[in-house]
């Protein structure tokens, strides 16, 4: 049921990242396109390039280099001044956002005062989400939209496992909107949140995606809505293929199959609270607003390839022991292995005397090549890509496979992994021929 019946509005959700908020006429550009009449929630990035700067203060202040990271922060201050002076014409409000400013950056300098720790290395995170979000709201104010600024930390909550807290959500979103009888648009922070001793926290890089499928969840959305700079999922690379297409419709699977591998323009962990509440997603393009974009919904239509995705960073890890076929529970110890050190699995593939399987996190790799050296040999392979080709095909669709080898026939293929999704192909190769291969699934796959 909708949280928001006392005022009968169906609450449309619209999240716009740090490239679509990134100067002063990109955040009046915003403004205009969500001035509509239609009741929304507004969440926010961080502008674009903040969160990098942020970090890079992060480092300086772990390492105890505080005068460098006094510099950073005197260095991001003047570039929030200079789109203060851009974005708002009345003196009212010039005034409003340099009091803004000061306020956070004061703030950010008394980390600088006093031993530095992940407690403020979150808080410190949070305030390019907070600026944002206030300077769309100042700018909503200055031009007479009836809007209110609801602060993420108030009810955006993670628990004990860091899962989202999905009553708490809902109830305190709940709360939060029903302080301003008759506003029908709201805008708040992606990205930040609480932990469950109620400290400042994030949902991780790319965080403001995941914040406004779960706000859409919470209140029974008929749409949420991720504003980029491209106009929805592409059937391919455009940064690397010259004839790409914008999909029109994909499943909330297919989505999520490519989010994982590679597809930038959504962050993987968005896809499910939509797809649990059964709410569209719609891909929308901020430069080009008339632009449909995506559509990403409970669909299927068997039989068809709908797009390539790729994933660097890869390293294979191939395990072999003479003794692996009789031996029961060596696959059990393997895996137990990377869940020690917390490592997940992208693919996997098996034979009888060896496992092979692929990760992109190379935090523990020495730790877990250890470990798997006393029960095995072990080779390893970096600098390798995953390329994903993802459709709504069954695992025994017939020609599928035979499609995609043929089109790689003059790549050289280190790793497939078929069967264990009905929307999914993986290949590894070497990312020196991930081009390669991503323009020859791009003439071969879709004619282009």
């Amino acid at each position: 049921m909708n949280i928001y019946n006392a005022y009968l509005l169906i609450m449309r959700v619209l999240k716009f990242g740090g490239t679509s908020v990134g100067s002063a006429e990109k955040i009046q550009h915003v403004a205009e396109i969500i001035n509509d009449g239609v009741p929304k929630i507004v969440v926010l990035s961080a502008m674009a390039g903040t969160t990098n700067f942020l970090e890079e203060i992060v480092k300086l202040l772990y390492k105890a280099k505080n005068d460098e990271a006094v510099a950073k922060i005197n260095e991001l201050k003047k570039q929030y001044e200079t789109v203060v002076n851009e974005l708002f014409i009345k003196v009212e409000f010039k005034k409003k956002g340099i009091e803004l400013i000061d306020h956070h950056f004061q703030y950010m300098h008394s980390f600088t005062l006093d031993s530095f720790t992940i407690y403020e290395e979150r808080a410190l995170l949070a305030q390019g989400e907070l600026i944002s979000s206030a300077f769309l709201h100042y700018h909503l104010q200055e031009a007479g939209v009836n809007s209110a600024l609801i602060p993420a930390l108030n009810f955006m909550r993670i628990d004990k496992s860091l899962e989202p807290d999905d009553f708490y959500i809902k109830q305190n979103l709940q709360r939060e909107i029903e302080q301003h009888k008759g506003v029908q648009l709201f805008v708040t922070q992606g990205y930040i949140c609480r932990n469950a001793y109620g400290e400042i926290d994030n949902l991780k890089r790319g965080g403001s995606d995941y914040s406004a499928s779960l706000i859409g969840a919470a209140a029974g959305s008929d749409e949420i809505q991720i504003w980029t700079d491209i106009s929805g999922f592409h059937n391919n690379d455009p940064r690397y293929v010259e004839k790409t297409v914008s999909l029109k419709e994909l499943s909330f699977d297919e989505a999520a199959e490519l989010a994982y591998f590679g597809a930038k323009i959504l962050h993987p962990s968005s896809v499910l609270p939509a797809k649990m509440a059964n709410i569209p997603v719609r891909l929308k393009n901020t430069m080009k607003p008339e632009d449909e974009g995506t559509i990403i919904k409970d669909t299927f239509v068997q039989g068809e390839i709908k797009a390539v995705a790729a994933k660097d960073g890869i390293t294979a890890i191939k395990i072999k022991s003479g003794r692996m076929l009789l031996a029961y529970g060596f696959l059990r110890q393997v895996f137990e292995i990377f869940e020690r050190y917390q490592t997940p699995i992208d693919m996997i593939t098996t034979s009888e005397i060896a496992v092979s399987v692929t990760i992109d996190d190379r935090k523990n790799l020495d730790d877990i090549l250890a470990d798997l050296r006393k029960y095995a040999n072990v080779e390893v392979d970096e600098n390798q890509s995953i390329i994903c080709i993802v459709g709504n095909f069954l695992a025994e669709e017939k020609g599928i496979v035979a499609k995609v080898m043929t089109a790689l026939k003059e790549v050289p293929i280190r790793m497939v992994s078929y069967g264990g999704s009905m929307h999914n192909i993986s290949v590894l190769v070497n990312t020196s021929e991930k081009i390669k291969a991503l323009k020859l699934l791009n003439e071969n796959l879709f004619n282009l």
